[in-house]
């Protein structure tokens, strides 16, 4: 069944049809979850909650994009406005916007999807949501700002230091590519 045979049958509350839609997409969008969250439990619940909202607001997709990216909003939403319920994010550290981390690896690019969740799970909250969404996303530091009601440099700010403890952690498991302090 193609995605718009299963949208429409979804919509007219097809049970077959709508675990069909969970089966296909939920996997995906679990790992979306605990990108964003510390426990199963918690990606559990909110990617649930994420398959309701989905659910009832199928007649809201106008098929103008893809229902993969629509289902991935929703999902990203979620997460965010779980870890707003749980965090204060404005209890971060600004630093100054001018330091520049050198990163010599991208961990996107050259660790196993589970590997960069273990490396997220242990960033803090703050670190990880703000990584996820600019590296992972593709938000802007503004939009972020706006989403996590931070300022700008806020968000700068826990994206360097997401990627200094992301490079410090990659140096303790002496992974490969990532240069040791005085190794030559």
């Amino acid at each position: 069944m193609t995605n718009s045979e299963l949208i429409v049958a979804c919509r007219t509350q097809d049970r077959k049809a709508q675990q069909m839609l969970f089966d296909r997409f939920s996997p995906k969008m679990m790992g979306v979850c605990r990108r964003y969250l510390k426990t199963q439990e918690d990606a559990e619940d909110v990617l649930i909650e994420a398959f309701y909202k989905v659910f009832n607001n199928l007649p809201q997709f106008k098929a103008q994009g893809s229902f993969e990216g629509w289902i991935r909003r929703i999902v990203v939403n979620e997460c965010l406005m779980f870890l707003r319920r749980k965090h204060n994010f404005n209890l971060t550290v600004e630093i100054d916007q001018n330091l520049d981390v050198k990163t010599t690896v991208s961990t996107q690019d050259q660790l196993e999807a589970d590997d960069i969740l273990a490396l997220l799970e242990r960033l803090p909250t703050g670190y990880r949501t703000v990584f996820n969404l600019y590296v992972l996303e593709g938000y802007k530091h503004r939009e972020i700002a706006e989403i996590l009601g931070i300022s700008i440099n806020t968000s700068k700010s826990q994206l360097i230091l997401a990627k200094k403890k992301l490079q410090q952690l990659l140096k303790q498991i002496n992974y490969p590519g990532v240069h040791q302090e005085g190794a030559g």
